[in-house]
């Protein structure tokens, strides 16, 4: 019977330290189930969205840095900022106590600067190999009132100063004075229209 137990204590020993080694196996397969579960919890859906809004959200973080040192020079009263959803914008109105405020709440006039700004910082956002070398402005420039008119084709001369080219459409008398070479669009009568260039 001794010999019996002695012969069955080695098996059991053995399938004891393998069942050990498996429970720690175990153990590590979980903890990496759960680092991945977790990981996949944060970033992961089948279509990928909850990762590109992740992604979206880091970049419209970048443009509301750069548009802010534009509008700095535009209208100081603001500065954006990432609204209430993931990817929205507010305005924060600095004269009234950083108090936020819808985008759709500026004037016309404001909101003009405010794109403006953002447009420029995304022009500032190219990378090394990326240059963004032309700004075209379609309008808009009607909606500002003298002052701010001034503002934004100061900032439009500092990026022509840069080495960019800034192309404005307006119908705006006051801009005609300030823009050296002009296109003009004259019509001539049958629908049709010829180009003249001014200045």
């Amino acid at each position: 019977m001794a010999t019996l137990i002695t012969a069955l204590k080695a098996p059991l020993t053995a399938v004891r330290e393998g069942s050990a080694e498996l429970g720690e196996q175990l153990a590590r397969a979980r903890a990496v189930h759960e680092r991945w579960g977790a990981l996949s919890e944060l970033i992961g859906s089948a279509s990928g969205a909850k990762f590109r809004t992740i992604a979206q959200a880091f970049n419209l973080e970048r443009l509301i840095e750069h548009a802010n040192l534009h509008l700095a020079n535009l209208v100081r009263r603001y500065r954006l900022a990432r609204g209430a959803s993931p990817l929205g914008l507010v305005v924060v109105d600095t004269e009234m106590g950083d108090e936020l405020r819808s985008v759709h709440s500026l004037s016309g006039g404001e909101t003009f600067l405010v794109s403006l700004a953002l447009a420029l910082g995304l022009a500032g956002m190219a990378s090394g190999e990326l240059r963004i070398e032309s700004l075209f402005i379609d309008e808009g420039f009607g909606s500002l009132d003298p002052d701010s008119l001034a503002l934004a084709m100061e900032a439009l001369d500092g990026l022509q100063a840069s080495g960019r080219r800034v192309g404005v459409i307006s119908h705006v008398a006051e801009m005609h004075e300030r823009i050296p070479v002009r296109i003009a669009v004259r019509p001539s009568g049958n629908g049709q229209s010829r180009l003249e260039i001014e200045g």
